[in-house]
């Protein structure tokens, strides 16, 4: 064989394996679907996802960078507002229930839902921050007002409503990784008095607030222990950076004066954080992807 035809061959042959390898790559896409409420959009965080403007859906929310660090091909039905009841029923005129976007070949399924229902995260916000601004920061008032009841409808309700929607969700994709998100802390485990201009929380009530979304997640992880799913849990990993730290080293935006347009959730760095530890948590197989 002369020179030339050698190296036409080797040529021929790297071209072959290349192409091998380029075809091996895009059959172990992950078909990856996002559902879940406005901590999932990245409500609030631009820019906007024209196709949907009601969801209020991020091009850059968790999901986005999910699959733009792992190469799966995203489908993200994620909705500011939604409940778990919008799992299997529509949200808004025109808006498809969320798990019609999980079918058997799905490979992966990303959420973060149970905040909104029985309206928990916006009720004891705004509670909270009412009672904290006619207290002038001090005692627990909204504690005192409310005690047990957001905890009381978070069992009653949420954790039921959970279980429900992540056992629809593994009937439609038995074979499918799924990774149930906790929500990142919003307050800080004490009182800053420096925050309560743009967070205006009793400094009774900071710990209070706080106790209502530990027991949330506590329980968001249950449903999702119970139901075969992966937790992913941000309980060490967002501390230090809820809505009082400062901007750059916050995940979440402020009621007041903040930078989102959503306030009292995530923003960029918030959402690109969640991503990260989803795709580092264990069980999941990301991490290498």
């Amino acid at each position: 064989m002369s020179a030339s035809a050698a190296a036409g061959v080797l040529a021929l042959g790297l071209v072959g394996t290349t192409a091998a390898q380029a075809d091996t790559t895009s059959a172990q896409a992950l078909n990856y679907v996002a559902l879940g409420d406005s901590y999932s959009a990245g409500s609030g965080v631009l820019p906007v996802d024209p196709t949907n403007l009601l969801c209020l859906r991020s091009t850059v929310n968790y999901p986005h960078v999910i699959a733009s660090r792992t190469g799966a091909h995203l489908k993200d039905v994620t909705c500011g507002g939604a409940q778990t009841k919008d799992f299997s029923q529509s949200q808004y005129p025109g808006n498809a229930p969320q798990l019609d976007a999980v079918t058997a070949d799905t490979d992966l399924v990303t959420l973060t839902i149970g905040g909104n229902d029985n309206n928990t995260f916006i009720g004891a916000i705004l509670a909270c921050g009412t009672a904290g601004v006619f207290s002038g920061g001090q005692g627990s008032p909204c504690k005192d007002q409310n005690g047990t009841a957001f905890d009381d409808q978070i069992d009653a309700n949420t954790y039921p409503a959970l279980k429900t929607a992540l056992r629809a969700v593994r009937a439609k994709a038995p074979h499918a990784r799924v990774a149930v998100l906790g929500y990142p802390w919003i307050t800080p485990a004490t009182a800053d008095p420096s925050c309560f201009l743009k967070l205006p929380i009793a400094s009774g009530d900071v710990p209070y607030l706080r106790g209502i979304q530990a027991h949330l997640n506590a329980v968001v992880q249950r449903a999702a222990d119970e139901t075969g799913a992966t937790y992913v849990d941000f309980s060490r990993a967002s501390e230090g950076h809820d809505a009082c730290a400062p901007a750059g080293t916050r995940w979440i935006e402020p009621l007041l004066f903040g930078q989102n347009i959503v306030p009292v959730h995530p923003n960029a760095l918030g959402e690109q954080r969640m991503a990260e530890q989803t795709l580092s948590t264990p069980g999941l197989g990301l991490s290498g992807r």
